[in-house]
């Protein structure tokens, strides 16, 4: 068993009754050790409707320092692109991570950036 496989269960019965729609798409959240990653998915057609990470050319060159700030840059970011697709209402998918820590930045600069969950 690896450190893992608990995150990965815990993921499991969280997307059991968690789907994105047309209406209302996932918004997805990941995270490893150096970066952040957010996609808005819509599960119905099985298609990513905007895409950010702390990987993106829009932020190539602006993130130093902490990692909770480079996540607030892409939860900024993943709002920017989402209203872009014409997304509003989204549903926050954590990935069985914790909702602390670099997980809640994302989502706080999500809202603040005008996304509502």
């Amino acid at each position: 068993m690896s450190k893992n496989d608990p995150r990965l269960h815990r993921k499991e019965r969280i997307r059991k009754r968690l789907s994105g729609t047309t209406e209302r798409p996932r918004l997805a959240v990941y995270k490893s050790l150096r970066h952040i990653y957010a996609q808005v998915v819509d599960d119905s057609t099985g298609r990513t409707l905007a895409f950010a990470s702390s990987l993106s050319k829009e932020l190539k060159g602006k993130l130093e320092g902490k990692k909770s700030d480079d996540a607030k840059a892409v939860g900024t970011l993943i709002a920017q692109k989402a209203k872009a697709a014409k997304v509003e209402l989204v549903v926050f998918d954590r990935s069985g991570f914790p909702y602390h820590g670099r997980i809640a930045a994302v989502a706080e600069a999500a809202r603040e950036a005008g996304l509502k969950f």
